[in-house]
């Protein structure tokens, strides 16, 4: 029974950092969590922990379903939502907060800049004529199916924080994750002020920094294409 028991034992190393003493630097945290009586995945372990064995770990949760996108962090190496990332079968666990981005506390990345930036893609619905109908926009079958792949985007950051051009360049390179928010304003039949959106986009880095690593790809938690995405609004731009 006894071993039985400690089957059940599994290690996770998790990334600590504190901003109330700067003088400390980050560590890995070693715990010891018993998974049998927990959810089969990464969030549970986590707020097993929090709950149990050490509240001041901080980390961000909502929705528990993949929708919210709040509990992006990498685990042993894969950037993915704890909530929907299944406890690896491996002997230890280690988890870091989002790579290449500030760090607010433990696994709390800073967001903001990634909000100014889809801020600056205007994300909503332009229209130039003055004509407002009495019900919505219609839009053909055909057009609505454009934006399938796009509008499922949950602002995660997964695939931004794996692509070495944004680590190296985001203060100008967007980033797959707005680019492909971007298009999806683009390619949307109701939305009248494309030639506009796409003048924002015509410098060396904002887009073309992109170099097809496709590591947003193979990161996206909702099974998006977010290379697809920039390659099309490159060629979308070349149109002008």
């Amino acid at each position: 029974m006894a071993a039985a028991q400690a089957s059940n034992m599994k290690k996770f190393k998790v990334y600590r950092w504190n901003p109330e003493n700067p003088t400390e630097k980050p560590r890995m945290q070693e715990y010891d969590v018993d998974v049998s009586g927990i959810g089969p995945m990464v969030l549970d372990a986590l707020n097993k922990i929090k709950n149990d064995i050490d509240p001041t770990l901080t980390f961000r949760r909502s929705c528990r379903e993949g929708i919210c996108g709040s509990c992006a962090m990498n685990t042993n190496g894969d950037n993915g939502l704890a909530c929907i990332t299944r406890i690896p079968d491996t002997p230890e666990v280690k988890i870091y907060p989002l790579p290449h981005m500030y760090v607010v506390k433990d696994l709390v990345p800073d967001m903001s800049y990634f909000y100014k930036q889809y801020e600056y893609v205007e994300p909503w619905l332009q229209r130039t004529d003055k004509d407002v109908p009495e019900r919505e926009y219609l839009q053909s079958i055909a057009d609505r199916q454009k934006l399938d792949g796009l509008y499922e985007c949950i602002l995660c950051a997964c695939c931004s924080t794996s692509c070495p051009s944004y680590w190296w360049n985001q203060d100008q390179y967007l980033g797959p994750s707005i680019l492909l928010q971007a298009y999806r304003w683009m390619v949307d039949s109701r939305d009248q002020n494309g030639p506009a959106r796409r003048v924002k986009f015509q410098n060396p880095m904002s887009v073309y920094r992109c170099h097809q690593i496709m590591n947003c790809t193979a990161s996206c938690p909702k099974g998006l294409n977010p290379g697809e995405a920039v390659q099309k609004l490159r060629v979308l731009m070349s149109k002008d």
